[in-house]
């Protein structure tokens, strides 16, 4: 076996197959740590052709540490806005100010420290270490996850502890380790585009030959998952509020939850679907929209479905004509209605917006 995994390495198969099949992306044309560090926090949970945009808006707006370290989480998140996973553009905030404090201002360049970073994990530190400076450190991400799984028919479960330390070391076996940094981005690529998922092509695989998994006839149940994400149901009733056709309102999610700095319209829970002559009833409902704010009701769009991790969400949102502030209503935050497109604000509430206009 030591030999198969020296085959690998000598023969730097990964780096000949991708220097013919790569995709031209941006943060590829560069060794800055920083630069690499934004592209693969967003591309964590992001496709490639979403994160590509993402990633040119917002190393537009902060093309240096000390940038995005000044400036305010808001802005931070409205660039972020659309993308998800908010807790990643907090990371980045955060980590920004402290690499300014700690670090003077440089990326630091040793492993041991980025790892010590708010939001950066061992893939992470060890993708930025090894394209930026080739630091003989073997990546493993949910791609080469696969790909390994499938080449040495691996079962013991990816989602374990001795899983991972498995998969760790069959990546450091089969490492160019004069070239790790593309040799990283190399096998990253292959689960990408030829080893995929699900129907890969493996007929015109170039190490068909040598994939055990292959060989089994069932490369597709590599790599072995042991756990099952368990997901739980929300229920949404969002309240989209005209007050004198000039103002709406606001809530600012400074809670754990999802949405965390995010900006919201005025939310009632559910612990299931609930429609508006049941709604009217609740209690929150009732300090919300008292009698005196002659509130008129003039469309709603039902039990949107959306998904997020562990979570799916179903929202209902209503608009609102209101004459008077409820009591309730003064406890958020009021802003002219053209103002709106200046807060950062959940995915699923400006799809709402963009439809409606």
């Amino acid at each position: 076996m030591n030999d198969r995994y020296k085959w690998f390495e000598e023969n730097a198969v990964f780096i000949v197959w991708y220097k013919k099949n790569l995709r031209k992306l941006p943060w590829r044309e560069t060794k800055d740590p920083y630069l690499i560090w934004i592209s693969e926090i967003i591309l964590q949970q992001t496709r490639v052709i979403q994160g590509k945009e993402y990633y040119l808006e917002f190393t537009k707006r902060f093309p240096k540490v000390h940038i995005l370290a000044e400036a305010s989480q808001e802005e931070v998140l409205k660039i972020w806005q659309g993308l998800g996973y908010y807790s990643r553009a907090r990371n980045l905030h955060e980590t920004a100010k402290e690499i300014m404090t700690r670090f003077s201002g440089q990326f630091p360049q040793k492993y041991e420290d980025i790892l010590s970073l708010k939001g950066i994990g061992h893939y992470t530190a060890v993708a930025i270490v090894s394209i930026a400076w080739n630091q003989p450190y073997p990546v493993v991400d949910g791609n080469v996850f696969r790909v390994l799984g499938r080449l040495f028919a691996v079962d013991t479960p990816a989602d374990t502890v001795k899983g991972k330390k498995l998969y760790t070391e069959l990546a450091r076996r089969i490492m160019n380790p004069e070239q790790p940094g593309l040799h990283n981005q190399a096998v990253m690529e292959f689960g990408a585009l030829q080893c995929i998922p699900k129907n890969p092509d493996c007929g015109r695989c170039p190490l068909k030959d040598r994939c055990m998994g292959y060989a089994g006839g069932k490369p597709q149940q590599f790599p072995v998952k042991l756990r099952k994400a368990k997901t739980r149901d929300r229920y949404f009733q969002f309240f989209y509020i005209i007050y004198n056709n000039a103002y709406t309102y606001l809530h600012h999610r400074n809670e754990k939850d999802i949405w965390n700095g995010l900006f919201e319209f005025p939310l009632i829970e559910t612990t299931h679907s609930t429609d508006f002559a049941k709604l009217k009833e609740t209690d929150e409902f009732k300090k919300l929209f008292p009698p005196d704010s002659h509130a008129v009701f003039t469309s709603d769009k039902s039990d949107i479905k959306h998904i997020l991790t562990h979570q799916v969400l179903y929202a209902t949102f209503y608009k609102v004509e209101i004459r008077t502030e409820s009591k309730v209503l003064k406890n958020y935050l009021r802003i002219p209605l053209q103002d709106l497109i200046n807060y950062p604000i959940p995915r699923l509430i400006h799809k709402y917006l963009s439809d409606m206009a």
